[in-house]
């Protein structure tokens, strides 16, 4: 089944630190189905790698992409009136363009899993397909 990537476990990568490093290398590799990356996360991955981890950790993920180990999904131009709205809707947890592209997106891919940390977000924010969020690997 199809997985939408948030930014958060993709800079956990890059920690060998981090405490769910594990689970999220398992849920990666357990996933049989597109690896779906919405592109305006592909920007803050980039830069939070940068920042926090220096400029071999974000060639990292640069070269994962180039690789194609994730299919990165862009938005169209048609798109943006229903992220106006969707960030709106939910003006109170100001979601921004990265966590809006994950719930449009997952309504194109016909998908409710998420692979993110932020459940503030999207514990809240109701898929537009209906139903409710998966989140893993919380919800493993």
């Amino acid at each position: 089944m199809t997985l939408i990537i948030d930014a958060t476990p993709l800079v956990a990568l890059g920690d060998p630190e981090e405490p769910t490093l594990e689970a999220l290398l398992k849920t990666l590799q357990e996933e049989d189905g597109p690896l779906i990356v919405p592109a305006p996360v592909t920007a803050e991955v980039d830069y939070l790698l940068g920042q926090r981890f220096g400029a071999a950790a974000r060639r990292a993920f640069l070269s994962d992409l180039a690789a194609r180990r994730y299919d990165v999904a862009c938005l169209e131009p048609a798109d943006y009136p229903a992220i106006v709205t969707l960030d709106a809707s939910y003006a109170d947890l100001d979601l921004g363009l990265a966590d809006c592209s994950i719930v449009l997106l997952a309504a194109r891919y016909e998908t409710r899993r998420l692979l993110s940390f932020d459940e503030r977000h999207f514990r809240a924010v109701a898929p537009l397909q209906g139903g409710a969020f998966e989140l893993l690997p919380a919800d493993l």
